[in-house]
């Protein structure tokens, strides 16, 4: 793997390219030329060609989507077509589901979901289970917030407001009481305690990837949640079902993106707890991180910006060095967490402090 194609260009995307630029030699994609120099070349084209699409990819050995969820299809069909390593960051439960069926005949990697919830979560929480020789509950929680909030919701759209509205709206798969099952987004809400701060955390669509196929028999208690400022889910659920506008989302993207545009100082909490037995010792297992803004080749990047870019970047490195399966799909729980941190990218994980 040398030549790589980063499609999409925004908060995460030119970071991603950035980043695998000092491995490989990348190519930006975007529908328009960036207004910021970057350090690697840029093309443009709309991804809704499919015949720029697919002359454009026959001459690269992979590409990473950084587009909204409801737009990595079209890429993925024509890395499926061009047999090129296929990455992406999606949450989207249907689109996995797509590219899951295209990996079954795939000449390269099929690997979507590789940013940080699904994606860095999974790894760490399959790190913890491995520690167990028998497991009982499995709590993965992820939240991208404003360091310094303000307002009644307490949030920044720092991430991509169309995929925050579809977690928020599609169910969540769990295992609950042993059993695999969907659940409402905004539901669930629990209090946390970190270092003194309380946040509030409720179920979100997508977050454990297919981590409750792989758990289903083996747990009691499989879910994952996002963490918000107390108050957010209310705020939210009004929104999207009092208001009745879950079925207008393009409207309300456009309602959030106005009130709540991203801020600079943003911080990153990830925390996953597991439970189980140690031969015969009942035991517990945590990991904690809370990651800030950090300066790459000279410029600041917002915390939710390089642990998506970075986690991304670092499941290439892995496929690029033979460290994961060479074709088909890459299950995120797969990824052995101690190699992940010793690739260039996942390394910036260990290195933020």
């Amino acid at each position: 793997m040398k030549k790589i194609a980063v499609i999409g260009l925004g908060k995460v995307g030119s970071l991603v390219a950035t980043l695998l630029n000092d491995l490989f030699t990348v190519t930006g994609v975007d529908q328009k030329q960036p207004v910021d120099s970057l350090p690697f070349k840029v093309e443009t084209g709309d991804i809704k060609d499919a015949a720029f699409l697919d002359t454009f990819l026959s001459t690269q050995d992979a590409v990473v989507s950084c587009l909204p969820y409801n737009l990595n299809l079209p890429v993925a069909n024509a890395a499926f077509k061009a047999g090129i390593h296929y990455f992406d960051l999606t949450e989207d439960v249907p689109t996995t589901t797509a590219i899951r069926k295209m990996a079954e005949t795939s000449k390269g990697v099929m690997a979507p979901q590789c940013g940080l919830a699904p994606g860095f979560i999974g790894i760490v929480g399959a790190d913890l289970c491995h520690r167990f020789t028998k497991l009982r509950d499995v709590e993965l929680r992820v939240g991208a917030l404003p360091r310094y909030p303000n307002g009644l919701m307490g949030y920044s759209f720092t991430w991509s407001p169309a995929g925050v509205i579809n977690e928020y709206i599609n169910d969540a798969e769990v295992i609950h009481n042993g059993v695999r099952k969907m659940v409402p987004s905004l539901d669930g809400i629990e209090m946390i305690n970190i270092e003194g701060q309380e946040f509030e955390a409720f179920s979100t669509s997508g977050g454990l990837g297919t981590l409750c196929e792989t758990l289903e028999g083996k747990v009691d208690t499989l879910n994952y949640k996002t963490i918000r400022y107390p108050g957010h889910a209310r705020l939210m659920r009004f929104l999207l079902y009092e208001l009745i506008l879950k079925d207008k989302r393009e409207l309300v993207e456009e309602i959030l993106t106005e009130a709540k545009p991203p801020v600079r100082e943003d911080v990153v909490y990830v925390y996953a707890v597991v439970e189980g037995w140690k031969g015969t010792e009942l035991a517990r297992e945590e990991f904690y991180e809370a990651y800030h803004p950090i300066t790459i080749h000279g410029k600041e990047w917002r915390a939710i910006s390089w642990t998506t870019a970075a986690s991304v970047a670092a499941v290439v490195e892995m496929v690029a060095n033979g460290m994961l399966p060479q074709k088909g799909f890459i299950k995120q729980e797969e990824i052995p967490f101690d190699a992940f941190l010793k690739t260039q990218n996942g390394g910036l994980y260990a290195r933020h402090k």
